[in-house]
């Protein structure tokens, strides 16, 4: 990781989500300090515009705590399976725990001062998809005709995911914008310490996920391949949902 001095520019994006208003732009240029693709293995710790917020059920956090994926190595190597998935200067980071800074006019549930967490995938809370509570299938806020073309369908955007994802910036900054705040935070209470409450972002969630998939139930042996952090949430995860034994398989020694 390079640290240097140097300004960028966000690029043009065919995502209506991250345009900013003029009321955004008059606010002048205020900086912030982030974490910027600019190439394979090439990661630099830049100053560039904070963001503000842009649509009425925005709001903008004071990032207090994030970390990076194993599935971030995807951008960082960049084999992003598409044409031109990452852009020089892109944010990185789509987990992460802040303080609510703004607050849009139309956000109900969320006040200036808030401690949440965010949800890794961006959900309107309006489709049909987010109304079965399919949350990261929610069809409005990834446009990309790439993804669509490639897959045959589109997940929902992603914080800090390429342009595949709907090229939203991401959590590795000191502030971030979450669009439909009220759908995509979760407050949370003092008793939880930061470095706790980031793995509802991703991490916990991901592994009950897989649990729920394999149905894990009372009594049932387990096998997890891949020890990594989501391997270690699943494994965590199924003896809290009761199973017999959990075998854990790796080929890296200290996992």
């Amino acid at each position: 990781i390079q640290n240097v001095i140097h300004p960028v520019v966000h690029p043009k994006t065919e995502n209506p989500l991250l345009l900013s208003t003029e009321s955004e732009v008059k606010r002048g240029p205020e900086m912030m300090k982030s974490l910027q693709w600019h190439g394979a293995k090439d990661m630099r710790v830049l100053p560039c515009l904070r963001p503000h917020v842009t649509d009425p059920t925005d709001v903008v956090l004071r990032i207090t705590t994030t970390t990076v994926c194993g599935s971030d190595l995807h951008m960082y190597l960049n084999e992003v399976p598409a044409a031109k998935p990452m852009m020089a200067g892109d944010i990185m980071g789509h987990e992460g725990v802040g303080i609510v800074d703004e607050v849009g006019p139309e956000v109900k549930n969320l006040r200036k001062g808030d401690r949440v967490c965010i949800a890794f995938a961006i959900a309107c809370g309006q489709c049909d998809y987010c109304k079965r509570q399919e949350f990261s299938c929610c069809d409005k806020t990834n446009p990309s005709k790439q993804m669509e073309k490639l897959y045959g369908h589109r997940t929902a955007g992603i914080f800090g995911y390429s342009h595949l994802t709907g090229g939203f910036q991401g959590a590795h900054a000191e502030f971030l914008r979450v669009p439909f705040a009220d759908v995509n935070c979760l407050k949370l209470p003092d008793s939880i310490p930061d470095d706790l409450a980031l793995l509802l972002s991703d991490v916990a969630c991901t592994g009950w996920h897989g649990n729920e998939l394999a149905e894990v139930s009372p009594g049932h042996v387990v096998a997890v391949w891949g020890c990594g952090p989501i391997g270690l949430m699943i494994a965590k995860w199924a003896k809290f949902r009761g199973a017999a034994k959990v075998i854990a398989i790796d080929d890296v020694p200290h996992r």
